[in-house]
C-alpha cells in the first residue's frame, strides 16, 4: 500500500533514538501518521518541522499499519516565523487543532486548502498574521465537523440583522434587540465572522478567537474528552496584555 500527496506537517515526535513519529494533514487522505526512519537526524529533522508543506510518500504492507513516510520540502514555513511570535502562535495553533481535533484518515479538502492559504500568507506578511482568515478557518472546521455556527438570522426575532451576539448554548446568532437583558450571557459577534472580506481589528480578533475557541472546547475536544490544545490557548494569550 502506498500513496503520495502534498502535506502539512502537524506534529513530529521523537520515536526511539533516530526516528520520528509524524502526523500530517493532506487534501485527499486527511490526518495521517507515519514513521520517518532517521527523521531525527540533523539532515532530516528540519524537513519535518511543524507547519512545513511537503510532498510526502506513505508506504506500508497493509493499510491498517502505521507505515513509513518519506518527504521532500515544498515550502518551509516554521523557519520564517521564529522572530514573529503572533504568526508562530497562529501556525502552531492551527496545526495542533488539526492534529488533536480531526478524525484520522478522513479527507477535509476545504480545511487543507484554507490552511495552505493561511500558511502562505504568514510567510509573505509574517508581521501581520491573517487573524480574521484564521478565525473564519476555525469556524469552517466547526462546520465541517457538524458543529457549525448559525449566523443566518437572529434566533430570537428571526430578523436577518444586524447580528451582534452568539448564544454559547446553541451557537446561534442574536441581534441587539433580541439579546435584551440577556446580553451579558452572550458572546459578542465580530463582523469579520459575517463578512469574508473583512480583516477586523484587535478587539474583533480577540472576540472571534473566544467564540471559535469556546465551541472547539465544548463541541470538538469536549466530545473527545480532551482539553483544548495548549497551542490554541497560547494563541489567545497573545491578545492578553
Amino acid at each position: 500500500m502506498e500513496w503520495e500527496a502534498p502535506a502539512i506537517v502537524l506534529r513530529s515526535e521523537v520515536q526511539g533514538e533516530t526516528s520520528l513519529l509524524v502526523t500530517v494533514l493532506t487534501q485527499t487522505h486527511g490526518v495521517w501518521k507515519g514513521l520517518v526512519k532517521g527523521g531525527n537526524s540533523s539532515r532530516q529533522c528540519p524537513l519535518w518541522q511543524t507547519g512545513n508543506i511537503l510532498m510526502v510518500k506513505w508506504q506500508a504492507r497493509l493499510a491498517e499499519q502505521l507505515g513509513h513516510f518519506t518527504g521532500e520540502i515544498v515550502k518551509t514555513i516554521s523557519g520564517y516565523l521564529l522572530d514573529y511570535p503572533r504568526s508562530l502562535a497562529l501556525m502552531m495553533s492551527a496545526c495542533a487543532v488539526c492534529a488533536n481535533g480531526l478524525p484520522e484518515k478522513e479527507p477535509y479538502p476545504d480545511l487543507f486548502n484554507g490552511l495552505v492559504r493561511i500558511l502562505n500568507a504568514l510567510t509573505v506578511f509574517p508581521s501581520t498574521p491573517p487573524f480574521a482568515d484564521y478565525i473564519r478557518w476555525e469556524s469552517l472546521l466547526l462546520e465541517q465537523l457538524g458543529y457549525g455556527l448559525d449566523l443566518s438570522c437572529c434566533t430570537v426575532t428571526g430578523q436577518v440583522g444586524p447580528l451582534a451576539y452568539i448564544s454559547p448554548r446553541t451557537g446561534k446568532a442574536v441581534s441587539e434587540e433580541g439579546a435584551g437583558k440577556w446580553k451579558d450571557r452572550l458572546l459578542p459577534l465580530p463582523s469579520l465572522l459575517l463578512h469574508a472580506d473583512e480583516d477586523g481589528s484587535e478587539t474583533e480578533w480577540q472576540q472571534g478567537l473566544k467564540i471559535t475557541g469556546y465551541f472547539l472546547e465544548k463541541s470538538v475536544f469536549g466530545v473527545l474528552h480532551r482539553p483544548l490544545p495548549a497551542a490554541r490557548e497560547r494563541l489567545l494569550k497573545q491578545f492578553c496584555h
